[in-house]
């Protein structure tokens, strides 16, 4: 093979990787492991319909596409109302010359906030092509996978479970202070597992969409596996906003081919909840 089809190669390998984990990342943002032991607060929803948060992706120092987090009208489901959540990653014009992605996650979970009801995924990455549904039947206490209509059989959960984008927007109702442990059972229809997180320390960080008190938050990536478990200081960082809504705001990870990042560029219908007073540096 010359140099540049090893080049090649490589990038195809790379960006197949960071694509999955940037999906795995702001799902944990997040997902299988941003949950949580702290108290749930008592202070309105810190998300309303029509929020949009828009996040650029890199690769090292290499632009790689952009994400975007969004609440879309609620919607009657399963007997109840419910909240839709949705989250889009593509890569730019330069990655989709190596490996193309157009991935879309849409969750849907009780307006209570108690469960998830419905998990869809079309994942669109290189060759790969899947379109996942996780159905959850809370009168039989089970979850079923299915890829392209091929069902596999139902497993077991347990109450509070949610799925992995669900997840997120769960955690964004729970107080934090430093040294909180963050736990909730979370499931993507393969296993259920009990995701973990702790608040590292609070600081203030500056992204393109402005600058922000922030709590950094480490999610436990044991159960995670994949472009993680080859690595041992694997690791995600994710920093959300001080205040009560909860806003991720900036995102690194070191894995097996490298580290990527995503920064919050666009802010569209965020809540309007009072913020804490911070002490100014």
């Amino acid at each position: 093979m010359s140099t540049a089809g090893l080049n090649n190669a490589h990038w195809m390998a790379g960006i197949r990787r960071i694509a999955a984990s940037v999906i795995c990342a702001l799902t944990i943002m997040t997902a299988p492991n941003a949950v949580r032991s702290a108290e749930v607060a008592d202070r309105g929803a810190p998300f309303i319909p029509g929020e949009r948060l828009t996040f650029v992706l890199k690769w090292t120092i290499v632009p790689a596409g952009e994400a975007v987090l969004e609440v879309l009208s609620p919607e009657f489901m399963a007997g109840q109302e419910t909240y839709h959540f949705v989250l889009t990653a593509r890569s730019n014009a330069f990655v989709d010359a190596f490996y193309t992605v157009r991935d879309r996650i849409d969750a849907w979970a009780g307006a209570d906030m108690r469960h998830s009801v419905l998990y869809r995924k079309k994942q669109h990455e290189g060759s790969t092509r899947n379109d996942i549904t996780v159905a959850f039947d809370w009168a039989a206490m089970h979850a079923r996978y299915a890829n392209h209509g091929n069902a596999r059989d139902p497993i077991s959960i347990v109450d509070g479970t949610f799925d992995p984008l669900s997840i997120y927007y769960w955690s964004r109702s729970v107080d934090l202070a430093v040294g909180t442990h963050i736990q909730r059972p979370v499931t993507d229809g393969k296993k259920q597992i009990m995701g973990h997180a702790r608040v590292i320390r609070q600081e203030r960080v500056t992204v393109p969409a402005g600058t922000f008190d922030t709590f950094l938050i480490e999610p436990d990536l044991r159960h995670v596996g994949g472009v993680f478990d080859k690595r041992p200081d694997a690791k995600i960082q994710l920093w959300v906003s001080a205040d009560p809504r909860r806003l991720p705001v900036k995102l690194k990870s070191k894995v097996v081919v490298g580290s990527f990042s995503g920064e919050l560029v666009s802010i569209v219908n965020a809540a309007s909840l009072a913020a804490p007073e911070y002490p100014k540096e």
